[in-house]
C-alpha cells in the first residue's frame, strides 16, 4: 500500500510503498478514504509534541473514514462493507491515517454518519470526541445551563457550540467579528473578544453572575478568565490546554470546579478506548439529526499534495477543517 511516513522531525512526509497490514486480534483492517488534519498533527511533525509519545519512523493521521475490509478474530460490531469513522492513530507508534490502509482497534471505530461524505466524516472524530468528553462527561451541559465557549469558530470550537446547543443549552462564544454569521448559523450568540471585555461580556449575559459552564479551546491567558467569569458555587470550567502554571485563586474563590481534557489518552495508554468509539456512535446521531456538521475548507487535498495541506493549516489560510482524499 501506499503510506506518507515521517522519517525525521521537520522533514517533508515520504510517500512509500509498505506492507499493507493484517488484522489482529480485536482489530478492523480499513480501507482509507480519507484523513482529517488537525494542528497536533503540525506540533508532531515539527517535534513539539512529546504528549503525544509519537516515534519516528511514522504515518501521521489521527482521524479516518473509510471502508472496513477485513475483522480480526473477537471482532463482532463490524463487517465488511460497513463505512466507519474514528480517531484511530498517528501517536504512540500506532500507525496513522495517512495511508491507504491501517489496523486499527475496533473500539475506536463506529459507523460513519449517513448523511456525511467521506471527506466530512474524517474531519469530525478528534474534534468531536473532545467537545463530548468536556461538555457532556465533564460538565454535563444540558437544558436551562449557559455555556462560553471560547473560540468557537475553531477546529473543536465550533463542534462544541453545536454539541452545547443540540444538548439545549444557550451558548456564547468568543470569535473575531469576521465569525458572526457563521455562529449565528449555529444558534449561538456570538461575542468579539477583541473588543468586548470578559466584565462587559459576563454582565451584559449573565447579570454578572457568570456562566455555567465555560469551555476553553484555548488556554493560557484564555484559561485564567475563565476562572474569573464562570458561575459562583455550581459554574464548572473545562479546558483542552490546560498544560500550564495557573493559580487556581478565583476558581477557588467562586467555589466553581474544573476539568482537563486529554484526548489523547486512551490512544496511549489502551485504557479506555471503548468510550472513544461510543462517543462517536451517540454523536453521530447528533449529526444524521442536523444538529451538527462539520466546517470545511474549500481546498481539497490528495497525499500527493499534503506539504500543501500542512502549509495551509501552519500558515492559517484554511478557513475550516482541512482534509486528505485518499481512495
Amino acid at each position: 500500500m501506499r503510506a506518507l511516513v515521517l522519517e525525521a522531525y521537520n522533514t517533508p512526509h515520504r510517500l512509500s510503498d509498505i506492507s499493507k497490514p493484517n488484522p489482529g486480534k480485536g482489530e478492523v483492517l480499513v480501507r482509507i478514504h480519507a484523513s482529517g488534519i488537525n494542528p497536533l498533527d503540525l506540533k508532531i511533525k515539527s517535534g513539539q509534541a512529546a504528549h503525544a509519545r509519537n516515534r519516528l519512523p511514522s504515518i501521521q493521521g489521527l482521524d479516518l473514514s473509510g471502508v472496513v475490509e477485513a475483522v480480526g478474530d473477537g471482532v463482532g460490531a463490524f463487517k465488511p462493507g460497513d463505512e466507519v469513522y474514528g480517531m484511530t492513530g498517528g501517536i504512540a507508534g500506532i500507525p496513522g491515517s495517512l495511508a491507504e490502509y491501517a489496523a486499527v482497534d475496533a473500539d475506536l471505530l463506529s459507523i460513519k454518519p449517513a448523511n456525511l461524505s467521506f471527506r466530512e466524516s474524517a474531519a469530525l472524530p478528534l474534534s468531536l470526541i473532545t467537545a463530548w468528553e468536556g461538555l457532556v462527561d465533564r460538565a454535563n451541559v444540558r437544558e436551562g445551563l449557559t455555556v462560553l465557549v471560547h473560540g468557537g469558530a475553531g477546529g473543536v470550537g465550533h463542534v462544541a457550540v453545536q454539541l452545547a446547543r443540540a444538548k439545549g443549552a444557550t451558548v456564547y462564544a468568543t470569535v473575531s467579528s469576521r465569525h458572526f454569521g457563521l455562529l449565528e448559523s449555529y444558534g449561538a450568540v456570538p461575542i468579539d473578544y477583541a473588543a468586548t471585555s470578559p466584565d462587559a461580556y459576563t454582565s451584559l449575559y449573565t447579570g454578572g453572575q457568570g456562566f455555567d459552564v465555560v469551555y476553553d479551546t484555548l488556554g493560557g491567558a484564555t484559561l485564567d478568565t475563565s476562572f474569573t467569569i464562570v458561575r459562583r458555587y455550581t459554574g464548572h470550567v473545562v479546558s483542552i490546554l490546560g498544560w500550564g502554571s495557573h493559580s487556581l485563586a478565583p476558581l477557588s474563590f467562586r467555589g466553581a470546579t474544573y476539568s482537563g481534557v486529554f484526548t489523547l489518552y486512551p490512544l496511549i495508554s489502551g485504557e479506555g478506548r471503548a468510550r472513544h468509539g461510543e462517543i462517536l456512535r451517540q454523536a453521530a446521531g447528533l449529526i444524521e439529526s442536523g444538529a451538527i456538521r462539520p466546517l470545511m475548507d474549500g481546498k481539497r487535498y490528495t497525499l500527493e499534495t499534503v506539504g500543501e495541506a500542512y502549509d495551509a493549516m501552519e500558515n492559517r489560510r484554511a478557513e475550516g477543517r482541512v482534509v486528505v482524499e485518499i481512495g
